[in-house]
């Protein structure tokens, strides 16, 4: 474990340390009030969250990973205050001369301009439709979008220009924009996956501790289930060890609250998510970390992690079937073994290009 200990601040990661792959330091807490409240209340303050503009040219990102439905996404944002310890994207600050431990966390990035970026590239001529993805990265409804509003910006563009959108959130703030969402789903332009990683508030507080309770996620899915917006039920990532022992239990309460399929995908440990998932292991279940970390690595060909195509999402080896067989029995069950999500993308109108020249037509 590196850095000041934060297991009382309300934040996932417990450093700030990097891997060394671009020879950046180790970042701490910085802050004379920091020192002077650890030496008075004989612990750290929380790490503050902090917002930077940024500005970048497009918004729709493109992919063609074969193992991946879709093959275009926006982020609204860099980093996630969710804090979840296992996120496959916290390497992607490194990339920003900043620690995927804390500072992903913490030191975000917002894209204001996101909205005006999508409806121009949405107006290119020649513009082909296909669903875009919200919530591949970081969390499109996470808490600072409560004041910037950037998802549902986009969607308003979305919802103007009849473009099929699909989003995964852990979060139940995506209930705000229900009315866009009720809306478009009622034209098949609009699904959403709510992500149910445990039902056990105690485990979720650390695993993912400034995302919203499972009962929250219940109930969102509920809500928009009532509203009529298809909602599938991501239970990812399963844990072996942590949360693998929920699986059945997990899947009747998304049936329950209306979901109509489901899916998971085994945790992935890739770059510094290994070192900070440890560190949270051995913080959190010092009883069964190696015995977790095991069983992670018989699932991912005797490593931390396995980046091939295909086997990243499901895992090989006798605990990667045995969980396989459990969620698809236990699926079943529940009427959940549906998966595939067809939006229409037929009813697309192009917004009119920014120009001064009024239209002829």
């Amino acid at each position: 474990m590196t850095g000041r200990d934060h297991r009382k601040s309300g934040r996932g990661a417990t450093g700030n340390a990097l891997s060394g792959r671009f020879n950046l330091p180790e970042r701490h807490d910085e802050g004379d009030w920091i020192d002077a409240r650890d030496l008075i209340d004989g612990e750290a303050a929380a790490p503050r969250t902090e917002v930077t503009v940024e500005h970048p040219r497009t918004i729709i990102t493109r992919n063609q990973s074969p193992d991946i439905p879709f093959d275009r996404s926006i982020n609204p944002y860099r980093g996630c205050e969710h804090g979840c310890v296992y996120c496959y994207a916290r390497p992607s600050h490194a990339y920003l001369d900043l620690s995927p431990g804390l500072d992903f966390e913490t030191r975000l990035f917002a894209k204001p301009e996101a909205a005006i970026l999508l409806r121009k590239e949405l107006a290119k001529p020649g513009y082909q439709v296909r669903p875009i993805a919200f919530g591949t990265n970081t969390d499109p409804y996470q808490p600072v979008e409560r004041d910037w509003r950037i998802t549902r910006d986009c969607l308003e563009v979305l919802a103007a220009c009849r473009h099929p959108v699909t989003i995964t959130t852990k979060s139940d703030r995506i209930l705000r924009d229900l009315d866009l969402l009720a809306d478009m789903a009622s034209a098949n332009l609009a699904a959403v996956a709510i992500s149910v990683t445990t039902l056990d508030p105690k485990i979720a507080h650390t695993l993912e501790p400034r995302a919203p309770r499972p009962d929250k996620r219940l109930a969102a899915i509920r809500a928009l289930s009532d509203a009529g917006v298809p909602v599938f039920a991501s239970i990812s990532p399963i844990i072996p060890g942590i949360t693998d022992h929920e699986i059945e239990a997990i899947l009747a309460a998304v049936a329950k609250a209306g979901a109509k399929g489901s899916f998971y995908i085994p945790i992935r440990l890739p770059l510094e998510v290994s070192g900070i998932f440890q560190d949270w292991l051995d913080m959190h279940f010092p009883d069964r970390a190696s015995k977790v970390m095991a069983i992670i690595r018989s699932l991912r060909d005797g490593q931390d992690n396995d980046s091939r195509f295909f086997g990243r999402m499901q895992g090989s080896g006798v605990w990667a079937d045995l969980i396989r067989t459990r969620f698809r029995i236990a699926s079943r069950q529940h009427g959940l073994d549906r998966h595939d999500i067809k939006l229409d993308c037929s009813q697309f109108a192009a917004p009119r290009p920014d120009s001064p020249q009024l239209s002829l037509f």
